[in-house]
């Protein structure tokens, strides 16, 4: 959500960042929209003051018994408290339809954030070979796991349709482990704190880290009010909604392993075969709480963590800068974790890390008071995937495949599998 003071304060440079995000200028509208807000407001701020003089005017008539003035003076004030409700109304609408128009406005992007319109305009941050040589060639995950018995996607479409897959014996317990590495590394070495949180969530929440209302048709709506989570970014985050921390609070760092639902309302045709676009999988997720002068720093922190998951995996991968037209609504800056996978002979994302500024913060309520000055401002928040874990076991047994179809465990996995450093096939 944009702050409309600051938007009247620097208009020419809220529209220059609308335009880095392919938008046209929007500031003229929402000073105006903003204006009828003030007038509706001044209306019935003027009303009520009106009220209340004529309620002294009154009085005083009927002190000096002058009954006609009394009488026309209570006949104004009925009049006034006639139209009370509908100048009530007016403010009430004037002040929604401006929320609403900013609510569907995207974030502003930083500085230095490469512009672009489309994927072609990311830029390359960094990257990491692993250790072991790159495979030039290889099969892609599905053709690995239906081989060896323990990936089935028909199985999956009986009971589902498409975009599922049921994962059995020790591909089940490889991505089993793969979680549980991810969430001893996170709370272990990076100092995040474990949650478990609901996967049903209500509007407040969906709105609050920008899932609604823009994007309703990519989500999975329950019922009885309810949304089914497509990232726990939603009720990490909002567990600060409607708050004030204290500054010495700051930051709060949070992680959790939940199912994700999405219904990929936008992707028809693309990565219809095997796991990687899929109706629901497993995510690990890191959110971040900080004081605004701290959220570029927590932002590369962030980026480091999930990075350390692929490094322990030794798994080669690169880290792009997303441009302007192309990170996500809520964020001012994005950093893609992408993966090599040898089966498409390519990189694909793993992780997305992103800072969203007070963005968020401002739809969910969600303050601090500094310790100096006790002013109370809107926090920032940040997310990132600490990973996916079906795209992590994607790129373990593309990577970690043998010429014989069966796939070598990570060492940092073993712990995990009872020891197992291979798997063979559904009898292993």
């Amino acid at each position: 959500m944009h702050d409309i003071r600051a938007i009247r304060e620097n208009p020419e440079a809220f529209d220059r960042d609308l335009e880095r995000r392919g938008l046209a200028p929007l500031s003229a509208e929402l000073i105006a929209l903003d204006d009828a807000r003030k007038g509706a407001v001044s209306a019935a701020q003027a009303a009520q003051e009106r009220r209340n003089a004529l309620s002294k005017e009154i009085g005083a008539a009927k002190k000096a018994k002058d009954e006609v003035r009394a009488t026309e003076l209570m006949a104004e004030v009925a009049r006034l408290k006639e139209e009370a409700p509908a100048l009530e109304a007016a403010q009430t609408e004037a002040a929604r339809i401006l929320d609403e128009r900013l609510a569907a406005i995207p974030n502003r992007p930083k500085e230095d954030v490469p512009l672009g319109a489309d994927e072609h305009g990311n830029v390359e941050y960094r990257r990491f070979d692993a250790s072991r040589e790159r495979l030039a060639q290889g099969r892609q995950h599905f053709e690995l796991g239906e081989a060896i018995g323990l990936m089935d996607f028909e199985a999956a479409a009986k009971l589902s349709g498409s975009r599922f897959v049921v994962l059995k014996g020790q591909l089940a317990r490889l991505e089993r482990a793969l979680g549980q590495f991810m969430l001893d590394l996170h709370t272990g070495e990076h100092g995040y704190t474990e949650v478990v949180p609901p996967v049903l969530v209500r509007d407040e929440a969906m709105f609050g880290t920008a899932q609604l209302p823009k994007f309703r048709d990519d989500q999975f709506a329950a019922g009885d009010g309810f949304w089914l989570i497509p990232t726990a970014e939603v009720p990490l985050t909002n567990l600060v909604r409607e708050n004030i921390l204290a500054e010495d609070e700051l930051p709060l760092r949070f992680t959790a392993l939940t199912p994700c639902f999405r219904a990929e309302a936008g992707a028809a045709g693309r990565d219809t075969r095997g796991m990687l676009r899929q109706h629901q999988f497993n995510k690990v997720e890191l959110v971040s709480i900080t004081a605004p002068e701290k959220s570029a720093e927590e932002h590369e922190r962030m980026l480091a963590c999930a990075e350390a998951v692929l490094k322990k995996l030794d798994l080669t991968y690169r880290v792009m800068t997303l441009c302007t037209g192309d990170m996500g609504f809520a964020s001012q800056k994005t950093y893609d974790i992408e993966v090599w996978v040898p089966g498409q002979q390519t990189y694909r994302e793993i992780s997305s890390c992103s800072v969203c500024g007070d963005f968020q913060a401002r739809r969910m309520n969600a303050r601090y008071r500094a310790k100096e000055g006790r002013a109370v401002n809107f926090v920032h928040t940040l997310n990132g995937s600490g990973v996916a874990v079906g795209r992590a076991l994607i790129a373990v047994m593309e990577n970690y495949q043998n010429p014989d179809g069966s796939v070598t465990i990570p060492s940092v996995l073993q712990p995990y599998m009872g020891g197992l450093n291979r798997i063979e096939g559904p009898n292993t």
